[in-house]
């Protein structure tokens, strides 16, 4: 089994020989914060492993997090201490856990420096400049089994019955508490029967029965529209993944292109289980 330390184990409480206070002013990332066996543990040290706490942890009061993360570190390098050399597997995982560190940051600064209000704005323009608006229509519906009783509701609604009532009473699908009503919707979000239907129908009216693999429905067009194209503040987390995905592959590729990558060939894949290699 392997033992790793997580957020909540950080909390466990250690009772540790203290020394005089530093006060905020005197502070920088090198002031010593603990020292175990003559190692020093700096601010520095703490305010990285807080960094990479998960969201929950960052609002923990300050004195409990600041507590729970020293003891942490302290543990930590007992137990490294106590670990005494270290072995040929450990030692390149460590390079694996740097390179990983390293790259994601850089990952991180490369996405975060794409997005701009003018690249938001750019990427807006091309996605959206030559945008056509397409008929999008409000309607409802109510759903049931067979034709029979699509027509006998239809009857009813020609007798004045209120169409949102029925929907309410007697449709089986999942609009029928709330009056059938389905909201706005654009062409190719429906099953083909239903949508054909409400492409024909005008507005105010009721269809004849439409069947689909669903039943059959009843159909009240209300109202249509042109779609118009969204605000940028309304796709702006849309165009950021968008923006930080093109940029990401874009520097790879130059990194690849401006590199020197040599890969071995005639490796044979089955060494990749050879774990006796990193035996001590």
């Amino acid at each position: 089994m392997k033992y790793r330390f997580s957020a909540t184990a950080m909390l466990v409480s250690l009772a540790f020989a203290t020394t005089s206070p530093v006060f905020a002013e005197d502070m920088s990332s090198e002031t010593v914060v603990a020292t175990v066996n003559g190692t020093e543990i700096t601010l520095g040290h703490l305010i990285a492993a807080r960094q990479s706490l998960p969201a929950q942890y960052q609002s923990l009061p300050d004195e409990q997090l600041y507590d729970g993360i020293v003891n942490q570190i302290v543990q930590q390098e007992l137990l490294k201490q106590a670990a005494g050399d270290v072995t040929k597997a450990l030692e390149l995982q460590l390079d694996n856990e740097k390179r990983v560190l390293i790259a994601g940051h850089q990952l991180e600064t490369i996405a975060t420096d794409a997005v701009t209000d003018d690249s938001l704005q750019a990427a807006y323009d091309a996605k959206y400049a030559e945008f056509e608006p397409g008929r999008e229509y409000h309607a409802a519906h109510i759903l049931v089994e067979t034709e029979e009783e699509a027509n006998e509701i239809i009857k009813e609604l020609d007798e004045g019955a209120d169409f949102a009532e029925l929907a309410r009473e007697k449709s089986t699908g999942p609009s029928g508490p709330n009056g059938g009503d389905l909201g706005w919707f654009g062409t190719g979000m429906m099953v083909a029967p239903f949508e054909e239907a409400v492409v024909e129908m005008e507005e105010g009216t009721v269809s004849a029965p439409v069947q689909t693999q669903f039943g059959w429905h009843v159909i009240k067009l209300m109202e249509t529209r042109l779609s118009s194209a969204p605000e940028l503040e309304e796709v702006r987390d849309e165009l950021t993944a968008e923006i930080q995905d093109a940029a990401i592959t874009e520097a790879l590729e130059a990194l690849k292109t401006d590199g020197n990558v040599e890969l071995v060939e005639d490796i044979d894949p089955a060494a990749l289980r050879m774990d006796d290699l990193l035996a001590d």
